[in-house]
């Protein structure tokens, strides 16, 4: 019989901590989402919503939540939002969808965006990204959609990116990279559109040699058909 009591308490003790459980992870992707706001400028007032003293941000406008009220979506594009990205985004793992596109955000992208290992789309293009490309974004094991184009990013191209067998869509057009292109796993793919207008870019890829290495062979000669 004690043995039985002893289940039963601790059943009960499970069941009362699973919302205090729940809450310390709502308040947490909260805390990760005020940070956001918090770096950001915001002349149009979009985050006015964005309130640190509710239980969790699932009410805030342009955040989306999952029936376990766990961030999935934060839509911020043609925001008018300027200021910088903060490290604490890489607490949302449940986020699927981080969408800042066509905005004047600025500063580095944080490595800590490869922790969001739930990410189907990441589009920061039309900002003012500086620096490089995140190495760790190559742990992204489920993009499908890269869009970073129509920034100031510099640097060479990760290579850790083509381990990202789900990658369908890639823009790393009009930046500042550096460096031979990758044409390896998922970037076998791509064509020298997702990669134009990097003036130090180099490779077969967009059929420009590197520096110091040979020219690309001639295609072989046209042979009529019999």
């Amino acid at each position: 019989m004690e043995h039985y009591k002893v289940l039963a308490l601790g059943f009960v003790s499970l069941i009362l901590l699973l919302p205090s459980l729940w809450l310390v992870s709502a308040n947490m992707e909260g805390d990760a989402l005020h940070s956001l706001r918090t770096s950001l400028q915001d002349p149009n007032n979009v985050l006015q919503s964005w309130d640190p003293t509710l239980v969790n941000p699932c009410t805030w406008f342009h955040v989306t939540c999952n029936n376990d009220n766990s961030v999935v979506r934060v839509d911020l594009g043609h925001a008018a939002l300027s200021g910088t990205l903060v490290p604490q985004l890489g607490l949302l793992k449940n986020l699927q969808y981080l969408e800042l596109y066509s905005n004047n955000i600025s500063g580095v992208i944080p490595s800590d965006l490869g922790n969001l290992t739930s990410l189907v789309s990441l589009d920061l293009y039309l900002n003012r990204f500086s620096g490089p490309i995140p190495d760790t974004l190559g742990k992204l094991s489920k993009l499908r959609f890269l869009r970073l184009n129509n920034n100031s990013l510099s640097g060479p191209i990760p290579m850790s990116l083509t381990n990202i067998s789900s990658l369908q869509v890639l823009d790393l057009s009009n930046n500042h990279l550096s460096g031979v292109v990758p044409d390896n796993g998922s970037f076998s793919l791509f064509t020298p559109i997702s990669f134009a207008n990097n003036l130090d870019l180099c490779g077969p890829v967009i059929g420009r040699p590197c520096p110091g290495s040979p020219p690309f062979s001639p295609p072989p000669p046209f042979a009529p058909p019999c």
